[in-house]
Order: C-alpha cells, then sequence, then structure tokens
C-alpha cells in the first residue's frame, strides 16, 4: 500500500453524499449500529455549551445536591431523547415528518419553525464560543487576535461536514478521532480541577439556595431535550433499533452528566464567569491547547449536527429545496449574525426550548407508543389528503393538548416567563412549582393525548376524506 493510499485511508474525507432529505431512509442503507450511536450521542453530550450550563446550577445549590440534579436530568432527558429516536429507528423518518400524525401535515410547519429557529440559535452560539477560545487561545500564544477571522474559519469548517452527511461525519470523522480526542480532554479538564480545588472543598462549599431543586432538574433536562427535535434526524439510519435506543441513552447519559459536574465544578473553583463569551475564554485560558482540541473535535461537530437538522428540517415545509443549499445558505447566515450579535439570556433559551419540546413530545410518545402501538403508515405521512393530513392539513386534538401542555410546563417552572413577564411566578402558588415543569408538562400531554387521541381516531379516516375532497 503507497503512502498516498495509506494516508486516503486514515483521512477524514468531506463528500457530498447522496441527499436523503425527508423521504425514509431505505432498508439497505441504515446501517449505524450500537457503538456508531454510542460515539455519536456521546460526542454530541461533550461541549463547552455543555460546561457553561452546569456553572447555572451552582451556587444555587450545593455541589452534591447538583450532582444529584444532574444524574437526574440526564437519566429522564436520554430517556425521552431516545425514546423519540426509537420512532425515528422504526420508521427511517426524520423527526419534524413524525410530528404529522399528531399536529397534521400543515401543524407540523409550527414546531418546524420552532426547530429551525432554535437550531440555528444554538449554532449561532456554536459559532461564537469557537471564535471566541480560539481568539483567546491565539492571543495569548502568538499575540494574534482576530475573533471575525477564526468565527470563520471554524463556520467553514461546520458548513463542509454539514455536506459530508450523518454516515460520513459518524465513520470516518467522529469514530476514528473526534470522540477519542473529546474524551481525552474530559479527563484532563477533570482532572485539572480536582488536582487544583479538591472534590472535598468543593463540596464543603455552601449554596445560596436561589435555586430549587426541581428546577435545577428541569435545566439538566433542557439539554438532552435540546437534541430531541432532531434525534430521528440521525438515528432512522440504525439497523436495530434497540440497538441504537441504548447507544443513546448510555452514550449521552455519561457524557452530558460529566461534563455538566465539570461546569458546576469550574464555576466554584476557577470563578469561572456565566455569560457564553467570558466563559469560554476562561475556560480557553485555564486549559490552553486543550481546548483548542476540544473546539476542533468537538464543538464543531455539534454546529454540524445543529446545521444539518436545521436544513432537514425545513425540507418539512419546502421539500424540493435542495439540502446542500440550505446547508451553505443557513450557516453563512448564522455565522453574519456570530460576527455582530451579543448573546444574552442562555438559560432563559434553554428552558424556553423545553416548554415547547417536552409537551410535544409526550403528544407524539402517546400516539406512536399508546393510541397507534407503533405503527404508523409511513406513505400516509407524505400523502395530501391521507391519514395524517387531517382537516385542512391540522390536527385541532393535537394542537390543543399541545397549548395544554406549554401551560402547565410554565405554569408548574415560572423561570422562563419570568424573565419576560416578572409578574408571571406570583400568579400561581409555590406549590404548584415543586417537581419542575419537565414531569408535569410530559405527563400531561402524554396522558390527555393517550385519552384523546384514542377517543377522536375513529374520525380519522372522515377527516381525511374531506380534505382530500377539498
Amino acid at each position: 500500500m503507497t503512502l498516498s493510499e495509506r494516508l486516503k485511508r486514515f483521512t477524514p474525507r468531506v463528500q457530498a453524499p447522496p441527499e436523503w432529505g425527508i423521504e425514509p431512509v431505505a432498508r439497505e442503507h441504515r446501517v449505524l449500529r450500537f457503538h456508531d450511536y454510542a460515539i455519536l450521542w456521546g460526542d454530541l453530550g461533550i461541549g463547552l455549551l455543555v460546561m457553561l450550563t452546569g456553572t447555572f446550577l451552582v451556587p444555587g445549590l450545593g455541589l452534591g445536591s447538583a450532582f444529584l440534579a444532574i444524574l437526574i436530568g440526564s437519566a429522564l432527558g436520554c430517556l425521552l431523547l431516545a425514546s423519540v429516536g426509537a420512532i425515528g429507528s422504526d420508521t427511517g423518518v426524520p423527526t419534524m415528518v413524525l410530528l404529522r400524525p399528531v399536529l397534521g401535515t400543515r401543524g407540523s410547519y409550527i414546531p418546524t419553525a420552532l426547530n429551525v429557529l432554535q437550531l440555528l440559535g444554538w449554532t449561532i452560539f456554536e459559532f461564537v464560543v469557537m471564535g471566541v477560545a480560539a481568539n483567546a487561545i491565539s492571543g495569548k500564544l502568538f499575540g494574534f487576535s482576530s475573533y471575525p477571522l477564526w468565527t470563520i474559519l471554524f463556520a467553514c469548517i461546520v458548513i463542509l461536514m454539514g455536506l459530508g452527511g450523518p454516515l460520513g461525519v459518524v465513520r470516518r470523522w467522529l469514530k476514528r478521532f473526534a470522540v477519542w480526542i473529546a474524551l481525552a480532554t474530559g479527563v484532563w479538564l477533570t482532572y485539572h480541577l480536582l488536582s487544583s480545588y479538591g472534590l472535598r472543598t468543593l463540596l464543603a462549599k455552601p449554596s445560596d439556595g436561589s435555586l430549587p431543586f426541581w428546577i435545577a432538574v428541569d435545566l439538566v433536562i433542557a439539554l438532552p431535550i435540546s437534541w430531541m427535535p432532531l434525534v430521528a434526524d440521525y438515528n432512522r439510519f440504525a439497523r436495530r433499533t434497540v440497538s441504537a435506543f441504548w447507544g443513546t441513552v448510555a452514550s449521552f447519559f455519561i457524557t452530558n452528566a460529566w461534563f455538566l459536574a465539570i461546569g458546576a465544578m469550574a464555576l466554584l473553583g476557577a470563578n469561572v464567569k456565566q455569560e457564553p463569551r467570558d466563559f469560554a475564554a476562561a475556560i480557553a485560558l485555564t486549559a490552553g491547547w486543550v481546548a483548542l482540541l476540544i473546539l476542533l473535535a468537538d464543538e464543531t461537530h455539534n454546529a454540524w449536527a445543529d446545521l444539518y437538522s436545521s436544513s432537514v428540517s425545513l425540507q418539512n415545509v419546502f421539500p424540493k429545496v435542495r439540502q446542500r443549499w440550505l446547508i451553505v445558505g443557513l450557516g453563512a447566515a448564522c455565522l453574519l449574525v456570530a460576527i455582530v450579535l451579543d448573546i444574552t439570556q442562555y438559560q432563559s433559551f434553554l428552558f424556553l426550548i423545553g416548554s415547547f419540546f417536552i409537551p410535544l413530545f409526550g403528544i407524539l410518545a402517546a400516539d406512536y407508543f399508546v393510541v397507534r402501538r407503533r405503527n404508523y403508515h409511513i406513505e400516509e405521512l407524505y400523502r395530501r389528503g391521507g391519514e395524517y393530513w387531517r382537516s385542512g392539513g391540522v390536527n385541532v386534538v393535537g394542537i390543543a393538548v399541545w397549548v395544554v401542555g406549554i401551560v402547565v410546563y410554565n405554569v408548574t417552572n415560572p423561570t422562563t416567563l419570568s424573565s419576560f413577564i416578572p409578574q408571571w411566578p406570583k400568579l400561581f402558588p409555590a406549590s404548584l412549582t415543586t417537581f419542575g415543569g419537565s414531569l408535569p408538562g410530559f405527563i400531561v400531554s402524554f396522558v390527555c393525548y393517550g385519552v384523546l387521541g384514542s377517543l377522536f381516531r375513529g374520525s380519522v379516516r372522515d377527516a381525511a376524506e374531506s380534505g382530500e375532497a377539498r
């Protein structure tokens, strides 16, 4: 074997794959196994923004209570995440299309718009922290400073990864290189914090009592939930549903909990800032070149997943638009915003994601696993006037239950709306916030739609015929 052949074998290649779009993935292309999903979701659970979220847990909670909230929230969030991924693995269909049975074809455009908005927001966040951290390192080590240049560089890498598609990125980049570098950086950061500050000392630091325990659990759940609207975009390539499910749960739980804990310890020990730009710069300067490896091996693929899925989601509304042009156009737009935007309200942004999507996927879980007993007619998902078209393309029952779930979430966890409506928490008794918003929002939506969906299922065919006649 020649030297060039060896280099081609071990060097990750970026190429334009077949554009899967929103059509079901054919059985012969469902090739990813347990270890592929362990690598993918384990890697997506690592990142600077995950650590930043960990800083929000302390000193509102003591470190011991924060660890417990991390374990409970990560376990619940990962189970919900993997359950939606299992629907994608069963059907071979992306997440936004899976919402057509519960909201109607046109009704699914509402969460599609919300999902694209939040995915582009995450992409911008990633571009900012990568550019800021790299700029901090280059300024300290080389005396060279250019935030726009670093941001452009990382944005170009992410766009090229998006054009490479999920199969290429998982098997040629994450599996061979990125995951191992990311894990190594996690080990280094953990060692650095524990050796510098001591776990016993950090555990002994008191809380200020400003963060209720179950609100902290909600914040932790928000991280895996933020991936829920796109999980089926990747888990639809699974060879076996059960393998993808457990690969997703186990790996994301471990890395998500680990890096949240690193963030909490970093705040208590190193007194890092909770604003994204300052936090990224502080971590970069603390870890030096290790932080740069995190940026290259980890943050780029987090941004890649967000950017790729934003294009897939948009195809739910505009199926004829070429995916690669969406990736390039959306990536360029995110880059422009990242260069000029001052990012704030990160914590409220996380809660806002959960308040919309946790109830929505409670509805989806009830419909797929209870009402329809894991039996979607795939061809009907794409047929105008078909079984899932509903009345005028909208399922009024699904929309109504979704609104109820959103209200329940924001009543039982008033943190999100209090950032915009300061008087909101005072409208309801504090006892309603005992268990946070995630569990009540999901359970109410699941139960309501499980009951109503079963009652109204018999009228679906009539609604479909009515829609087709129009």
